[in-house]
């Protein structure tokens, strides 16, 4: 029989000296978002400067710990996907989104893909990263921090058959579930030589190539501003990403979601979505609750794309510096939570692995050391 070392916030480590995280869901069970166990981003905590990188590193941690309706959460893993892979997986892609205006875009997208794959067991966030790596290179610094629709259909109209390669390369390293046939492009076959026209035929059933073929403009326009309302409706930072998240998918459908299961199940998940935002003030948290049960029992039923879209608005926000000032209270409580984790007593650890090793190592360091 195996012995096992409990180390940082359900971590064991085997005698063999692999690591696994413990992570049961019980969806009865409503988890504090804020701050989901995992620090900040490691990126020099006595700078004040927010890089690309940390915006995308914190951004990705953000998405990942807000409790979103069917979506991986401190509280709820997938058989192949933990929350600590999640935050492993946005801390790896952001050397290379920091260097993305100086980079191809194909390349940063490769190079992201490539670090992410390295502390993941399955594609964690591939996703996020086609529909951040034009935002990131797009990002400006003078006379202000800003990035713009135009600024980002300027970068992903220079691309070239290169990108192309590199592009098709990522997601064929990434692996995901549910792509479909593209048309006439589709992964088995050699790359296009033309990777705006890939994703303008993707574009009818993939929200993220749509962003690249019709411009980021409804992002801006929806998302973001969705950010922005709930915040100023009063909302804790956790909650308005929730909350976010409920107003974009009840506005256009998922496109994993169809993809996977088809038009009427998303259309019917969009329509959970608009139920659990008309809750009243004292009841949309258990309409949450209720809703979340429904995208995990039978079927489970993960709306991917849109978590991947508010990783994407959070980095915009974080890169124009208006969420910082939220993020005070989270840092001191992660402070705290990782001073309470270096006396954690023992425990039984639960009977399946939730992450791969590579994540855990990760983790651990992050837990012990200091997230889109």
């Amino acid at each position: 029989m195996k012995s096992e070392t409990r180390l940082n916030h359900g971590i064991f480590r085997e005698s063999s000296g692999k690591s696994r995280r413990c992570v049961s869901y019980n969806p009865n069970r409503a988890v504090p978002f804020i701050p989901s166990f995992v620090p900040p981003p490691p990126f020099a905590p006595a700078s004040p400067a927010w890089n690309r990188g940390r915006c995308a590193a914190e951004a990705c941690r953000l998405e990942a710990s807000a409790e979103k309706p069917g979506n991986v959460h401190p509280g709820a893993a997938f058989i192949d996907l933990s929350h600590a892979e999640l935050v492993a997986a946005g801390v790896a892609i952001a050397p290379a989104l920091e260097q993305a205006p100086i980079e191809r875009l194909g390349q940063t997208i490769l190079a992201a893909v490539r670090a992410s794959h390295g502390v993941t067991r399955s594609n964690a966030n591939l996703g996020i990263v086609l529909a951040l790596a034009p935002v990131a290179a797009a990002a400006k610094e003078e006379p202000r921090r800003s990035v713009t629709a135009a600024g980002i259909a300027a970068v992903v109209s220079r691309l070239g058959p290169l990108d192309a390669a590199d592009v098709w390369e990522a997601i064929r390293l990434a692996n995901p579930g549910g792509m479909g046939k593209v048309s006439a492009a589709d992964l088995r076959d050699p790359p296009p030589a033309d990777l705006r026209a890939a994703m303008a035929a993707a574009a009818p059933h993939d929200q993220i190539a749509r962003l690249w073929t019709a411009g980021y403009a409804s992002l801006f326009d929806g998302l973001v501003e969705d950010l922005l309302a709930e915040l100023g409706s009063g909302h804790s930072l956790g909650d308005a990403i929730v909350r976010g998240y409920l107003r974009q998918l009840a506005r256009e459908s998922d496109s994993l979601v169809a993809r996977r299961h088809g038009a009427s199940v998303a259309g019917e998940v969009s329509r959970g979505a608009a139920d659990v935002l008309r809750a009243g003030a004292g009841d949309w948290k258990n309409a949450v609750a209720t809703f979340d049960r429904s995208l995990r029992v039978p079927v489970k039923i993960n709306p991917g794309t849109t978590a991947d879209l508010v990783a994407t608005a959070l980095f915009i926000l974080l890169w124009e510096g208006r969420l910082q000032a939220l993020l005070g209270n989270e840092l001191a409580l992660a402070a705290v939570l990782r001073s309470s984790s270096s006396t954690a007593s023992e425990s039984s650890p639960a009977s399946s692995p939730n992450s791969s090793p590579a994540a855990s190592s990760v983790a651990s360091s992050l837990f012990s050391a200091e997230p889109s």
